[in-house]
């Protein structure tokens, strides 16, 4: 017997959302008609899966940031990256342990989709923004994500017409619940159906031990690579690689080489120790050992590459470039007339002018004759009489953009 097999003991499977589980209606619901083809061979989860995978906002993932922000490094991790290997570590663990593959795959995919430019760093400061602008509402990515596939993503149907992507509840709870940290040993999900919408950052778990699995598979994907990249980087002192050291002797039970700690081992040996420890009555559980391991590494993490130095001139750049282009392009609000205050400087400012005008034909009641001209059948989401909405259409602007991009509006802004 291989270890695979070994590992494949299916603890879970009478709680996989499946048509026998009380959550599986629930967990296929949409909040419209998902339109349908003669030919469908696909899941609910598998369309989800593939409407995540066409987006637009899957494809900006290769240049948004993990943790080096704006890298030239072809080998340094990028958000899709992560994304990519969040989900190959989950759909592991799920298939050890008997869940649905197909959900867990659709929520990893999704789950990062709303992170904005430069990170967490980026998140910090499009927060902080918003609470200076009395925003009613905090920005957090999770969130953002859920909005992101909710309200701007969208795809056109077999008639061109550009719709919202209209997920399923299980995946979008999986991608809004993945917030939080993991600080408790042991994940089970909650039975409640709650309005996603309305809920705030970590005030839930998610509703299916397959968001379950991806939350700590979240956490799982950036033990290793982290590691790796700020290697590359040069990052780690020789009492840091001896803290490594020691660290990954302890997780692999050998002896490493000082200066090399493979993180697929790491990650290989907590998965393992997961799978193994894992049961219905104790939830998603690791080793008390392995536990305590993994809360050091993402202490380490932390300290030695998150909050290094070495960034903290780029931290600044990143927050001049958000709030330039917000207050920019703030002051062209007129209410109606803001689209045409906007077309006046489109040979000024050639790149974020265009692109914005473009943003609110599509999400706002500027010029709906022009929308339907386009086939723009999505929600409106602004009203543009409103100053309110018209902020909000900036912050969801700067938050989709990808760290080349918004550098480049913000060369378009100080170039001449």
């Amino acid at each position: 017997m291989t270890m695979y097999q070994g590992l494949r003991q299916e603890q879970f499977k009478d709680y996989a959302i499946s048509p026998e589980n009380e959550k599986w209606e629930q967990a296929n619901k949409r909040n419209g008609e998902l339109y349908q083809r003669e030919f469908e061979v696909r899941s609910e989860f598998e369309r989800d899966y593939n409407r995540i995978l066409n987006s637009s906002a899957y494809s900006r993932l290769k240049h948004k940031t993990q943790v080096f922000y704006a890298t030239t490094n072809d080998h340094v991790c990028t958000r899709i990256e992560h994304v990519n290997i969040v989900a190959s570590i989950a759909k592991t663990i799920a298939r050890s342990l008997g869940l649905n593959v197909e959900l867990v795959e659709a929520m990893a995919f999704g789950h990062d989709l709303g992170h904005s430019p430069f990170g967490h760093h980026g998140e910090r400061v499009i927060a902080e923004l918003m609470v200076e602008e009395n925003f009613p509402d905090p920005f957090w990515h999770e969130k953002n994500s859920l909005r992101m596939v909710d309200y701007i993503e969208t795809l056109p149907n077999h008639y061109g017409e550009h719709l919202n992507l209209n997920l399923t509840y299980a995946v979008r709870d999986g991608m809004v619940c993945h917030c939080g940290e993991v600080d408790e040993n042991s994940l089970k999900p909650r039975d409640e159906i709650v309005d996603l919408q309305t809920m705030k950052k970590g005030q839930y778990m998610p509703y299916t031990y397959e968001g379950c699995v991806v939350k700590i598979s979240d956490k799982l994907a950036y033990i290793g690579r982290d590691i790796e990249d700020a290697t590359r980087y040069n990052m780690f002192n020789k009492h840091d690689y001896a803290t490594l050291k020691q660290i990954a002797q302890t997780f692999m039970k050998q002896k490493v080489r000082l200066k090399y700690v493979n993180p697929t081992s790491l990650i290989y040996e907590l998965v393992k120790d997961l799978c193994l420890n894992s049961n219905p009555q104790d939830g998603l559980t690791f080793t008390k050992e392995n536990f305590e391991l993994m809360t050091q590494v993402k202490q380490f993490i932390l300290e030695k590459v998150c909050m290094s130095k070495r960034l903290e001139p780029f931290l600044a750049y990143a927050n001049l470039i958000i709030r330039s282009i917000y207050f920019f392009l703030k002051s062209y609000y007129d209410g109606q007339n803001t689209i045409n205050k906007l077309k006046k400087d489109t040979k000024i400012y050639p790149t974020i002018i265009v692109d914005f005008r473009k943003w609110l034909i599509k999400y706002s009641n500027i010029d709906e004759d022009l929308r339907e001209l386009r086939k723009y059948k999505n929600k409106i989401i602004y009203d543009i009489n409103d100053i309110k909405d018209y902020k909000q259409a900036i912050i969801d602007f700067i938050s989709c953009m990808t760290d080349r991009y918004i550098m480049r509006v913000y060369n378009d802004l100080i170039t001449f």
